[in-house]
């Protein structure tokens, strides 16, 4: 049996993390949209001393935290969080569909 795709496309977003800590000498993203990999995305260092990464998703709430030199770390400029499996926390994200 051959399934008919339907004609609407998810179109995924950008989605922009940031993590400011200046001193930092590694940033790594993990989340459950890279299967917890921290190396998948590392994070640049901006002129400004900021961490970044741009990350192509699909509309969707998503976990993640920061590796900062070997540490895990929640990302402290997001309030949203929730326990993980290991008793501590992890952000989440959530990234709308368009419309």
């Amino acid at each position: 049996m051959i399934k008919k795709k339907s004609g609407k496309k998810t179109k995924r977003k950008r989605t922009q993390f940031s993590f400011n800590l200046p001193d930092a000498g590694e940033v790594l993203l993990a989340g459950d949209f890279n299967q917890w990999n921290g190396k998948k995305h590392r994070m640049k260092q901006n002129s400004g001393g900021i961490w970044e990464k741009t990350l192509v998703l699909k509309p969707g709430i998503y976990e993640y935290k920061y590796i900062v030199d070997g540490k895990w770390q929640t990302d402290p400029a997001c309030s949203r969080n929730c326990m993980n499996t290991f008793g501590s926390y992890n952000n989440w994200i959530n990234v709308p569909e368009n419309k």
